[in-house]
């Protein structure tokens, strides 16, 4: 949900938006403070449009004033907002996270897998009662990830469609690639990249709701998301709404799958009939587990992506 806001912002501005991860994170609180005055499901609504309404005035009367010096200085508007945005949610809503839990109809569990080895591994929605799992191996998948998966898919969808099969698609690509032809037609060429960019912040902050209620609302909630949903865009490809989908796919299998993996390049080795040492060369590096090094497998991943294939799995190389 993240990378897909990011992506629109980049591939429809060229602007590679440093505090998109702060506006994640302004949703969320802002869908808080929302929730208590209408409920859940309409600041669920209202926190998206808010936040991108501000994201639409920073990129008004802050980023267009740089945008004519070239992309440093827009890099550098952005990263700076981000630690403007950090330091006044700090002041307004406080250090420590927040309680901000789903709502009555989000809470609980969406199915229940059960592994027994007798009858295998069935599926039982909700949440499996105890009779069930008294002989059996039982996890719960909850409701809040399985909402998450469903808004994802949504805002994927609408996004290839609002772009590819509208007319306000065709002119928000052309102006893009051809300013002067789309002004010509009568159209506002800076208004559509405001919009724009309030749009992709707007996809953030929903992000962010969604996100606040599964995970922990805090300050620190930005930072935790900041660095990955950068590399699951340059993986799946810098500009591209498919590539941003297939990245993070990608990303998260690679961030949980080896998380259930002991085995170590060390016990790789002992299984081929080399034998491993504490005096082996490089061996506290080859006696760490792979559950140990799961956390920056994705930025080795990114790594090898900009040597071997900088445009990304799915990106479109320019000519």
């Amino acid at each position: 949900m993240l990378s897909s806001g990011l992506t629109l912002i980049f591939s429809m501005m060229g602007v590679l938006n440093f505090a998109h991860a702060s506006f994640y994170m302004v949703g969320a609180y802002v869908a808080y403070s929302l929730v208590g005055v209408v409920g859940f499901w309409p600041a669920l609504l209202l926190a998206p449009v808010l936040v991108g309404l501000l994201g639409a005035g920073f990129e008004r009367f802050a980023l267009r004033r740089v945008h004519k010096f070239g992309h440093v200085p827009e890099l550098l508007i952005t990263f700076g907002l981000s630690y403007v945005i950090l330091e006044l949610v700090q002041l307004i809503w406080g250090r420590t996270a927040v309680p901000f839990s789903p709502p009555e109809a989000l809470q609980g569990s969406a199915f229940t897998i059960i592994s027994s080895p007798a009858q295998g591994v069935s599926f039982v929605l909700g949440k499996a009662g105890p009779e069930l799992c008294a002989a059996a191996l039982c996890s719960t998948f909850p409701l809040t990830r399985a909402f998450m998966m469903l808004v994802a898919l949504l805002m994927l969808v609408a996004l290839w469609l609002l772009l590819t099969r509208t007319r306000v698609g065709l002119v928000i690509q052309a102006s893009l690639t051809h300013p002067e032809m789309v002004e010509a037609l009568g159209h506002n060429v800076p208004r559509v990249l405001m919009l724009v960019f309030g749009s992709g912040c707007a996809l953030a902050a929903l992000a962010g709701v969604i996100g606040g209620i599964t995970f922990v609302t805090e300050p620190n909630m930005a930072a935790i998301v900041g660095s990955i949903i950068f590399v699951v865009v340059v993986v799946g490809g810098i500009g591209s709404l498919a590539g941003a989908f297939v990245g993070s796919l990608v990303i998260g299998l690679l961030q949980t799958l080896p998380l259930t993996v002991d085995a170590s390049l060390a016990s790789a080795l002992t299984s081929l009939g080399v034998t491993v040492t504490p005096q082996t060369p490089g061996y506290p590096v080859l006696r760490l587990a792979l559950k140990d090094v799961a956390q920056i497998l994705p930025y080795l991943l990114m790594v090898l992506i900009l040597i071997f294939r900088p445009k990304g799995l799915l990106g479109t190389r320019e000519d």
